[in-house]
């Protein structure tokens, strides 16, 4: 998907949503209780290790919200490079309203929009959710079919195996 097919994308996303009064906004402090309440919900969903191992603790990503109550976010890390990363996309696990894949398909519309408004070209996420996968495929996004893992470690501080607090 070209940037103007994106674009073309997004503008009747955003009719769809205006229709069923789907808006975005930046993520705040007070996002944080909610995401860990969703993420907790779903099984077999993996956890951010902690709040500061989200990019701007935590704040630095989107919300999608229908009448002022959130149904999905994700964060964009920042890179050095022309790439920038799409992940911890998460939602509502009791929001079931018939508007739920529009909602999930303007967030990554709209992270794709500010991304490039930020200056970057490509960007990447992974994933092993099919229906996720699918709304990614229906935007355009290449997707090697082949599965695969996230892998994280504490590498300092509590948490950390061979931490020592205070070098004791």
């Amino acid at each position: 998907m070209n940037e103007k097919e994106l674009k073309e994308e997004i503008k009747a996303l955003d009719q769809k949503a205006s229709t069923n009064k789907l808006v975005w906004r930046q993520l705040t402090d007070s996002d944080w209780e909610t995401l860990k309440s969703w993420w907790a919900a779903w099984p077999d969903w993996p956890v951010p290790p902690a709040k500061d191992f989200l990019p701007q603790d935590g704040k630095g990503g989107i919300m999608i919200e229908k009448d002022k109550r959130p149904i999905v976010a994700g964060f964009l890390y920042q890179t050095n490079s022309k790439g920038i990363l799409l992940e911890w996309i998460i939602s509502d696990p009791d929001y079931r309203d018939a508007d739920r894949d529009t909602a999930v398909e303007m967030l990554i519309s709209q992270a794709e929009q500010i991304s490039i408004n930020m200056g970057y070209k490509y960007m990447f996420t992974i994933g092993r959710n099919p229906d996720l996968t699918k709304k990614h495929e229906k935007l355009g996004w290449s997707v090697d079919k082949k599965p695969s893992y996230e892998i994280a470690k504490v590498i300092s501080g509590p948490g950390s195996k061979g931490y020592k607090p205070n070098n004791k």
